[in-house]
């Protein structure tokens, strides 16, 4: 990218966007997997239980507290990089980001203080409740994000007022249940749940290799094993609903991930392997599946999936409908209050008006969509088509890890139902290292997720190229590296943090067991 407004604030926010997201899916995750341990304390009155609750809500407040310090930087930059795009849209995009804020972040943070400081103060039952409300609210926290997020992928509910020349809502209640926003919703915090479990997992699985609070690690890796099985299988499930979902609101996303220059006879084949080449449209050494993108895409053997080739051929014809409602608009808005508007300019805004985005793509060669050459509308409609290979890349490496993590937990299930949890020590370190691994399919699938939208900043709607603020660049690349810096250093500090309270362990005084030898021993009894 040329080192301009545009690739300067779109590289700020998926700089605080990618550090603040390391934080998010192992606080949704723990406060789930936090609510699920002491629920057993208090049905069952055993205090190991408790002591398992304690040692990783305080993982849990750790994260949490950095999560929230990354995060109020986000909704800062709407206003400050992106003060366009929050004119145009903030009327919708407004309402989720504030009812987060007032109801889901006061809920989740009023009672993560009652989660710690409540253990001696309320009832054993109360602070249970107090625990589910952490729960529910990180997780309604996500879900008013992710309404935010998927408007911008499906925008439902709105239309453009061409007096105040913004998107206004005409169904909040469409806006609450887009499907685009509730598939993303359920597979984002089903992605959550899967970081967490398998963070507990390799914690555990390291205290058990040292042969340090044994007793817990084998309880904790119980709840993480069956708990991240569950969701990483819905990981997929959701996914694939996804999947589905792109293929009828975001066509060109879906053609990107796949790589498909052109349009192929139904049920599409998937590119399993590959290395696709923009420039020539073409993908070298491609390894194909028959029929799977075909079904994945579209659950039909006879519907066809377009071709990058085919959408770009759309969306010439979507720019010049554009230019006609532009021009409409226009002529409507050089009415003076109180004349009279052509009827044929608000037929012709009403006809055509669902394409103005697409006229708007033009603003990056001229200033009039109206002027354009067929040059320049040839180079506009090229511009739909998002960065293909690291969409390619990024889409597999995150499949890839969800099966992984799908065997991973899998085995480790079946070893918890056996109690052999430690029978093998070659597994043990394979969960250890495994740690970082959900992070790396996370942030790769919130790639796909944005950068397959672009040029979009609201797909159809609003180019991310007219939605910026008009700031310099020195002040980007200074604000750019502020950021950087302070967010580094707030990793660092977490992950001292983290590592420091993992070396000390819970506060318990149970004896520590031996090591596992490397040998393969005779399974040792779990107790329930």
């Amino acid at each position: 990218m040329d080192l301009d407004i545009v690739a300067l604030s779109r590289l700020q926010f998926a700089l605080t966007a990618l550090y603040h997201f390391i934080f998010i899916p192992l606080t949704i995750g723990l406060s789930v997997i936090l609510a699920i341990m002491e629920t057993v304390y208090v049905m069952t009155g055993r205090t190991i239980w408790r002591d398992m609750t304690k040692f990783w809500g305080v993982l849990f407040g750790i994260n949490f507290a950095m999560g929230v310090a990354t995060g109020i930087v986000m909704e800062f930059q709407f206003g400050m990089n992106w003060s366009y795009y929050s004119h145009y849209v903030g009327d919708i995009f407004g309402a989720p980001l504030a009812i987060e804020g007032l109801m889901a972040f006061f809920l989740e943070a009023t009672f993560v203080g009652l989660f710690f400081f409540g253990w001696d103060k309320l009832s054993a039952r109360g602070h249970l409740v107090t625990t589910w409300l952490v729960a529910i609210g990180s997780n309604f926290s996500a879900l008013w994000i992710l309404i935010a997020n998927g408007w911008m992928q499906n925008p439902v509910g709105a239309a453009f007022n061409p007096q105040t020349m913004r998107m206004e809502v005409t169904d909040f209640g469409a806006v609450l249940t887009n499907p685009v926003a509730q598939a993303k919703f359920v597979h984002t915090v089903s992605a959550g749940y899967t970081v967490a479990a398998i963070f507990v997992l390799g914690v555990s699985a390291w205290y058990l290799l040292k042969g340090r609070h044994v007793q817990l690690a084998k309880r904790s890796m119980t709840v993480a094993a069956s708990f991240g099985l569950a969701a990483s299988l819905s990981v997929a499930v959701l996914g694939d609903e996804s999947g589905y979902l792109a293929s009828e609101h975001q066509k060109m996303k879906l053609a990107a991930i796949e790589a498909m220059w052109e349009t192929e006879p139904a049920p599409a084949a998937f590119t399993a392997i590959g290395f696709p080449d923009q420039a020539a449209r073409e993908t070298h050494y491609a390894l194909h599946i028959p029929m799977v993108m075909g079904l994945i895409g579209t659950r039909s053997l006879d519907t066809e999936i377009p071709g990058i080739a085919q959408l770009v051929e759309r969306g010439q014809l979507l720019i010049r409908d554009g230019i006609k409602a532009y021009d409409a608009l226009q002529t409507i808005r050089a009415v003076p209050p109180g004349g009279v508007v052509p009827e044929a300019a608000t037929a012709m805004f009403e006809s055509k008006g669902q394409s103005l985005g697409y006229a708007l793509l033009l603003k990056r060669y001229v200033d009039d969509p109206r002027l354009a050459t067929q040059e320049q509308i040839a180079r506009a409609a090229l511009d739909t088509v998002p960065p293909v290979a690291p969409l390619f890349w990024s889409f597999r490496v995150m499949v890839g890890l969800g099966m992984f993590f799908i065997l991973l937990t899998g085995t480790f299930f079946v070893l918890s139902v056996r109690r052999r949890l430690d029978a093998h020590r070659w597994l043990l370190k394979v969960a250890v290292c495994a740690i970082p691994l959900p992070w790396v399919a996370a942030e790769a699938g919130w790639i796909v997720a944005e950068l397959g939208r672009q040029p979009w900043v609201i797909e159809g709607v609003l180019p991310t190229a007219v939605a910026v603020s008009n700031l310099g660049v020195t002040t980007l690349l200074i604000t750019i590296a502020g950021f950087a810096a302070i967010y580094t250093v707030l990793l660092v500090i977490e992950m001292k943090l983290m590592l420091k309270t993992i070396r000390k362990g819970p506060d318990q005084h149970a004896p520590a067991a031996p090591p596992v030898p490397p040998a393969v021993q005779p399974a040792a009894i779990q107790p329930a």
